[in-house]
């Protein structure tokens, strides 16, 4: 076997594993489940969470659906945390009564989520984000986890409103292709993350964040998780959010996949089996960083490969990128319309994982930097 051959198959095997092979096995269930979250209804005391900078444009809409939660009143902390903004935010939060405002300079959101942290006094941190209102169960469905002893973190799930275009389309299909994933790995043992706008953890288990920390969601519920707890998925807690285009999709996504690469250095035992969900680490998230990698190596080594096969297969991927190319073009409504922007939306986040991996020689404050306003906070990497 040529090195060409070899390259191929080993790149080929990669991509279809990543993609489809391996969310085809979570759906069969092949994998042993953990038993299930011994939930039942119980009260304790929360400090819910939220950082904002600039967020005038939704910060009263959340703050009114905080305050509509279905959940004791005297038992549940509200405190806001004002990074630097240069808007009213800071305005409406005062208007709430119940708000405790917390202003800091411009730190980040890290530093926003490390002040509130010094700052809560409940049994119970509930972290949540200003672009997206709470469903009013959502809050006790999350604390119900936590009456049994396994569980260190609860994690929502976020409800994407239907596109209006293609491209909104696409990437809500690709959000909720990776709600599946979640779920299943939460029926395993533990989802890799959390969902950034709604998750809840045992305020004991909580350590301040790295100053530079990408990926909160992920890295405050990894405390947990290497100390034995574990991460649930709890579909009855929903939070709201509106479709976003595959320009924003893509800053998000070359910032969680950032997010990833730091954690591998700050979780080295990811990649290692003292991770109970390592091989599903390994096949879920690192291998979305091999992925671009592989689909550059699949086309070199087609082009070396003997005739018939390298014109053939060049040909195949040269017909998904050109078709990914062409999607701004297509018309809304055409039958072509459907597969350009699911392999032009495909390709985005290709290039994003791509673009990620320039983590290793950009500072971390760049991957936060954005043309206006706050990035969705979605996902766990």
């Amino acid at each position: 076997m040529n090195l060409a051959l070899l390259v191929f198959l080993v790149s080929a095997v990669l991509v279809v594993y990543v993609v489809g092979l391996y969310p085809a096995l979570l759906a069969l269930g092949v994998f042993r489940k953990a038993p299930p979250v011994a939930a039942r209804p119980v009260w304790r005391t929360v400090s819910l969470l939220l950082p904002v900078r600039n967020g005038e444009r939704w910060i009263r809409a959340k703050l009114e659906s905080i305050f509509a939660l279905d959940y004791p009143p005297e038992l549940l902390e509200v405190i806001v945390i004002s990074d630097g903004g240069r808007d009213r935010t800071e305005e409406i939060a005062r208007s709430f009564p119940r708000v405790r405002l917390l202003v800091i300079p411009p730190s980040g959101k890290a530093a926003a989520l490390n002040a509130g942290m010094r700052e809560a006094a409940g049994e119970i941190l509930f972290f949540t984000d200003v672009r997206q209102p709470l469903d009013p169960p959502s809050l006790k469905a999350l604390v119900a986890q936590f009456s049994d002893p396994t569980v260190g973190v609860s994690s929502g799930e976020l409800i994407i409103r239907r596109g209006v275009t293609a491209e909104e389309e696409r990437v809500g299909l690709y959000w909720r292709y990776e709600k599946l994933i979640r779920k299943q790995h939460s029926r395993i043992d533990s989802v890799l993350g959390a969902t950034g706008a709604i998750y809840a953890m045992r305020r004991e288990l909580a350590r301040p964040l790295p100053p530079d920390c990408l990926l909160d969601d992920v890295h405050l519920p990894f405390l947990a998780f290497f100390r034995g707890y574990r991460i649930v998925f709890v579909e009855e807690a929903l939070a709201y959010d509106d479709p976003t285009g595959l320009q924003t999709e893509f800053r998000r996504k070359v910032r969680t996949l950032a997010g990833v690469y730091q954690l591998i250095g700050r979780f080295p035992a990811l990649l290692t089996p003292r991770n109970r969900m390592w091989w599903h680490f390994l096949s879920h998230k690192f291998g979305r960083l091999l992925l671009p990698f592989a689909l550059l190596a699949l086309l070199a080594s087609s082009a070396l490969l003997p005739a018939p096969w390298s014109a053939a297969l060049l040909a195949v991927q040269g017909a998904f990128y050109g078709l990914a190319a062409l999607d701004p073009w297509a018309p809304e409504g055409s039958r072509l319309k459907p597969l350009s922007s699911l392999a032009r939306t495909f390709a985005a986040l290709m290039l994003a994982s791509l673009a990620a991996a320039s983590y290793v020689f950009l500072p971390s404050e760049w991957f936060w930097k954005t043309p206006s306003g706050p990035q969705p906070d979605r996902s766990a990497g």
